[in-house]
């Protein structure tokens, strides 16, 4: 009995030699391959935008008053993500705006941005406005997730 034989019996499968052989042309596997990877582009001369990432959250009365919803004030009872990203001399219709469940891809003519984001987002129901007078585009995007004891909701 040695250290290495605790937990479950591992068997040993010659099925990785047959998916060797079939694919010895491939470089990796897509499991190998880091998320977002695909985006990077460091040969890209546009520069990076100024941005802020803030979290909104839905409070009533009884969070306010009596607390009795055990929310906080910290970024885990967040329900929205707001991303503001600062476009000087931009049109609307220039800009190029991908968002994934963790990446937030955006290209515009003078600026690049591939902000790997803080929590995984719902990437279908998202909205994005740019704000015209201020030079800003403002990405709002729901935060999804798993249920705890503080996200109940």
């Amino acid at each position: 009995m040695t250290p290495a034989s605790i937990g479950p019996v591992k068997k040993e499968s010659t099925d990785t030699s047959q998916v060797q052989s079939e694919n010895r042309r491939t470089i990796w596997n897509t499991e190998e391959v880091p998320e977002g990877s695909e985006f990077d582009d460091t040969w890209d001369p546009r520069e990076q935008p100024e941005y802020q990432i803030l979290f909104k959250q839905c409070v009533g009365t009884e969070d306010v008053f009596f607390g009795m919803s055990r929310k906080d004030p910290s970024t885990a009872c967040c329900e929205d993500m707001v991303i503001k990203i600062k476009l000087p001399e931009t049109k609307y219709s220039d800009i190029t705006l991908d968002i994934q469940d963790k990446v937030l891809d955006l290209r515009t003519p003078q600026k690049k941005l591939l902000l790997h984001l803080p929590y995984p987002v719902d990437s279908k129901n998202g909205k994005a406005r740019f704000l015209s007078e201020e030079e800003t585009l403002e990405v709002t995007l729901r935060v999804s997730r798993m249920f705890d004891f503080i996200n109940f909701l």
